[in-house]
């Protein structure tokens, strides 16, 4: 009965080990969790400080913006974000930078048109004194 309860509470701490998240893989987590809000809420205040002064932020459709163009148009509507669901995330931390993958699916309303989006994203995260930001985005049309 011992060894049946020593291979149980193993096979527990295994178990627990390999889904926990490092510290780096959380705080990266909940930086993204921010800027999800951020994105709908069109908040320039989270979106300044989650995002990385060189950011390359490339849309499904070709258009690359940097962090300025980004946030004009979250905050002046033409890219409106009504509800966004990410799904299948992963988090590779490589040095002081960090790959991202998850499916980003939302209702949006950009320049007053609702539309939907389905999309494969790309992010890349840095870390910028003890910070995780976003250094750069590209997404693709999941067709």
């Amino acid at each position: 009965m011992k060894k049946l309860i020593l291979i149980f509470a193993l096979f527990l701490l295994n178990f627990t080990f390999i889904n926990a998240q490092s510290a780096d893989e959380m705080k990266i987590s909940e930086t993204i969790a921010m800027l999800r809000q951020a994105m709908i809420d069109a908040d320039k205040t989270i979106l300044v400080k989650v995002l990385h002064e060189d950011l390359s932020y490339g849309h499904s459709s070709g258009t690359i913006d940097t962090k300025e163009m980004f946030i004009e148009s979250l905050v002046s509507g033409n890219a409106d974000f009504k509800t966004m669901d990410l799904t299948e995330q992963t988090i590779k931390i490589v040095g002081k930078n960090a790959i991202v993958r998850h499916k980003l699916f939302a209702e949006t309303a950009n320049k007053g048109i609702a539309s939907t989006a389905k999309l494969y994203v790309l992010l890349v995260f840095t870390k910028v004194k003890g910070n995780w930001v976003l250094l750069a985005r590209q997404a693709a049309k999941i067709v």
